[in-house]
């Protein structure tokens, strides 16, 4: 799925994350943000891209800010942004491509 325009998920509120799409230049750019860094950075960074990889996402500027997030909220903040990006709003298959 191509990225087509900036889009965002989540909020800051503890044990979420916002996720912010933005169009690329031919590779995935992640920027994560989290105050639990250096426990959690390595299996935040694997969801993401492992999500992004099911959505068919290779291009694309991804910032996560992370305030405590689960697996599962990081999956759907991630999904939501990219729906968002392209204007989904219907026959959403949540649950489908993301597991």
């Amino acid at each position: 799925m191509e990225i087509k325009k900036a889009a965002m998920a989540g909020t800051l509120e503890s044990s979420d994350a916002q996720v912010t799409v933005e169009p690329g230049n031919g590779t995935i750019e992640l920027s994560i943000e989290s105050s639990v860094i250096h426990q959690f950075g390595k299996q935040i960074r694997a969801t993401v891209l492992e999500t992004l990889g099911r959505l068919e996402v290779a291009s694309a500027r991804v910032t996560v800010v992370d305030k405590g997030a689960l697996d599962c909220t990081l999956k759907a903040r991630v999904e939501c942004a990219v729906y968002r990006s392209n204007d989904v709003t219907e026959n959403l298959p949540w649950g489908g491509v993301i597991r």
